[in-house]
C-alpha cells in the first residue's frame, strides 16, 4: 500500500502549472502571478480535500509574502 502525500501531489501540480502558464523563457524561473497560483492552488486543494482550510491559508500567506517581495510573482522556489 503506497502513502500518498496529499500536499507533496499538490505542489508537484503546482509546479507543472508554473511551467505551463509563466511567460518566462524555457528554463527561466517559472514565475506566475500570485493571484493565479492563489486561484489555482486553491481549486486543486479543494477537491483533493485533504488539506485543511487552515492548512491552506497557512500556505498561501507564506507564498504571498515571498511573492511580495518578486513584483507579487510567485517563482517555483517558494515551494
Amino acid at each position: 500500500i503506497s502513502c500518498r502525500n496529499p500536499l507533496q501531489s499538490l505542489l508537484s501540480s503546482m509546479k507543472q502549472a508554473c511551467e505551463i502558464l509563466t511567460r518566462d523563457p524555457e528554463g527561466g524561473a517559472a514565475r506566475i502571478p500570485f493571484e493565479t497560483f492563489s486561484f489555482l492552488y486553491s481549486y486543486l486543494a479543494s477537491i483533493d480535500g485533504e488539506i485543511s482550510e487552515t492548512e491552506m491559508n497557512a500556505f498561501l500567506q507564506e507564498i504571498q509574502e515571498q511573492a511580495d517581495k518578486h513584483s507579487g510573482m510567485v517563482l517555483i522556489r517558494h515551494f
